[in-house]
């Protein structure tokens, strides 16, 4: 008898657990994280700009995917046993789709920004590179940094991106034209219509092995040297910590730099 009364009353210590659960509303778990979310479905779904050379680049002779965040979303998708879906979206277009639930994460080199920071949640740094400008090689006036931010010359950035915000904020003389086309920018200095376009390393080492008119400017000292991170939505620490924790595995198991020198990226790798 005593050993059934101590079951009773287990029964109902539990049967008043649920109820106080039930009149307070409060959930006697915790709310479903994107981690939770992903392994749940067997799927992760990251964005790229899939015109980002080295970085996340659709080959447009076979369509493959190619690039540095390529290889470590693949590698994430590996770590967590599921499958990678890859997303195109943007700079200009990242924020709205990571709060809009069409991917799980932004991996493309996304540059660590004020203006970014208040709408996502960056991951630790994973490289990290200044601003460089491409011009054409018979340009007759540009041939170092200082001469872009000249009276009459046009300087060309993407939209959306960390040179969008530098020029936007640093160049008095030159007149800056946004443009947000998949390589619009070279387009506008071949033809002619603009003097240089500012880019990043990975870019840059694009220009000089695709175009034989291209010519890589290189600032006597870094520009904005700014740092690359993975981006998610805010407001889920779970999730946020697991990428943290695949960037800290991939820097100690040599992942990153092995993709980083596949792709000739180790001087910007960033290893701290």
């Amino acid at each position: 008898m005593r050993r059934l009364s101590i079951a009773l009353s287990a029964l109902a210590f539990h049967a008043a657990l649920q109820s106080m659960f039930l009149v307070s509303g409060a959930a006697p778990v915790r709310a479903e994280s994107r981690l939770d979310r992903v392994q749940r479905t067997g799927v992760l779904r990251v964005c790229i700009w899939p015109d980002y050379y080295a970085i996340s680049f659709r080959n447009p002779y076979s369509g493959e995917l190619q690039g540095l965040d390529v290889d470590m979303a693949r590698a994430f998708a590996q770590d967590l046993g599921v499958r990678v879906s890859f997303v195109e979206s943007g700079f200009s277009s990242l924020t709205a789709d990571l709060l809009g639930d069409r991917c799980d994460i932004g991996m493309f080199g996304i540059g660590i920004t004020a203006a970014r920071a208040e709408k996502i949640a960056f991951s630790q740094p994973y490289l990290s590179s200044g601003i460089y400008a491409v011009s054409s090689q018979t340009h007759p006036r540009i041939l170092r940094w200082d001469d872009l931010d000249q009276d009459g010359m046009v300087v060309v950035v993407q939209k959306g991106t960390v040179m969008d915000d530098y020029a936007s904020r640093t160049l008095r003389k030159a007149s800056v034209r946004i443009v947000s086309g998949p390589q619009e920018r070279e387009e506008e200095v071949q033809s002619g219509r603009a003097d240089a376009f500012l880019t990043d390393y990975p870019y840059g080492q694009r220009m000089l092995s695709v175009h034989q008119w291209a010519h890589l400017i290189t600032p006597e000292t870094p520009v904005q040297t700014t740092p690359y991170a993975y981006g998610v939505a805010p407001g889920d620490p779970v999730w946020l910590d697991r990428v943290n924790r695949f960037v800290d595995a991939v820097k100690r198991d040599g992942r990153l730099e092995t993709a980083a020198a596949r792709f000739r990226l180790t001087p910007i790798v960033a290893r701290d």
